[in-house]
């Protein structure tokens, strides 16, 4: 695999940079340590502009390359997830009920590898726009960025991103052309009922059993409503209620998670959802209302921006490493906030046979720091070649 080899002459920094990370976690939008981290490394590789407080606590570097030229972005994302570590490393997160379990640390490393090698070389023109982003697990950091008006502030042209992928042999890279990731929304279903005696039931109005058959009804909205070629995952997560084995409760609640690709079929899952409440109230005597939340859109790869992304890729990694039509996946990001706004590409690399993301037993592979660093860094040498 052809790391650059200024990239891998300082790959000891890239590990120690990535561990000191992972020791110090930070949630949300709250990256204001990891901010600070980001931008000394920055201040020391000589970065031209240093741009905090973007979407709270964003960071955005601009590299000047070697004459006139669009600006090309490129993200890396900075939290971490609200859980507790059980990895036994050394360099294990210090903070309780926070790990980096998702690999943002690596993100960060990543582009942080890229910014050095290309403040040290510039061989490239117009500018690049280094976007350290928080709170892409919850809060749509990358919304906020762009509500900031980081594009247009900073004439972003196009933008690139990537996210490690475990079970992906090392160094392998997928993305593909069109959607890639899904929209995600979150329901939450409140249903009021009439408690009392567990003895005495003809005199309650029971939102146990209201509950239950909101749930068995959701469950025909993907098999009964839903055209089966067409994405869908509709999953209720948790169902609350009770407290002793002698009471019917008063309340019940009930959550979980829609994803989709098509705006028609999120449309459709809403309004059955609506419907089934209504009907279900009816039919058990309770009061029942959904909060139905629209979350993150759905990611659209740019067609041509993803045929040059895999270009690249094959340049670093190799033509049998690289997928371009890796098909797509229901989990969701936020980066598709960026993409709606810039054409570009959001891409997975290989980090081999670990942990799943968002498991307490996971840690980023800093073998693929260098691999990761390199593809950022060509990628913009051979979107803004120098005019010579």
């Amino acid at each position: 695999m052809p790391v650059l080899n200024r990239i891998a002459d300082f790959s000891d920094d890239l590990i120690q940079w990535r561990q000191h990370l992972h020791r110090h976690p930070e949630l949300g939008f709250e990256c204001y340590g990891t901010a600070a981290f980001v931008a000394e490394r920055l201040r020391d590789f000589g970065v031209d502009e240093i741009h905090d407080g973007i979407g709270q606590s964003g960071i955005v570097g601009i590299i000047e390359g070697q004459g006139p030229g669009p600006t090309i972005g490129l993200r890396a994302d900075m939290d971490a997830l609200p859980m507790d570590e059980a990895t036994g490393l050394d360099y294990a997160s210090t903070v309780p009920g926070r790990m980096h379990a998702c690999g943002h640390d690596g993100h960060t490393t990543m582009l942080l590898g890229a910014a050095r090698y290309l403040a040290e070389t510039r061989n490239f023109a117009g500018r690049v726009a280094l976007i350290f982003q928080p709170a892409e697990e919850n809060g749509g950091g990358g919304q906020a960025m762009v509500q900031d008006g980081m594009m247009d502030r900073f004439g972003i042209t196009r933008v690139f991103a990537m996210h490690n992928s475990p079970g992906l042999p090392v160094g392998m890279m997928n993305t593909t052309s069109g959607p890639i990731m899904a929209a995600v929304d979150t329901f939450e279903i409140h249903v009021q009922g009439r408690g009392g005696h567990g003895a005495m039931p003809h005199l309650t109005a029971d939102p146990i059993v209201a509950a239950v058959a909101v749930v068995n009804a959701i469950q025909t909205i993907s098999s009964r409503n839903h055209y089966a070629l067409e994405d869908l995952a509709l999953s209720v997560t948790q169902i609350h209620t009770g407290s002793a084995d002698n009471i019917v409760p008063d309340t019940a609640w009930i959550c979980g998670t829609v994803r989709t690709f098509d705006p028609h079929v999120r449309d459709m899952v809403r309004r059955r959802m609506m419907q089934i409440c209504e009907g279900q109230g009816l039919a058990y005597d309770v009061t029942i209302r959904l909060d139905y939340v629209e979350g993150y859109p759905a990611t659209v790869n740019d067609p041509d921006q993803t045929a040059f992304a895999v270009q690249v890729a094959q340049d670093i990694v190799g033509h049998d490493n690289v997928q371009g039509d890796s098909g797509r996946e229901m989990g969701a990001e936020d980066f598709s906030y960026m993409l709606n706004e810039r054409p570009g590409c959001y891409l997975f690399i290989g980090q081999g046979e670990t942990a799943s993301v968002h498991h307490p037993a996971y840690d980023f592979n800093d073998a693929i720091s260098p691999i990761g660093a390199s593809f950022f860094a060509r990628l913009v040498e051979r979107a803004q070649p120098v005019v010579r």
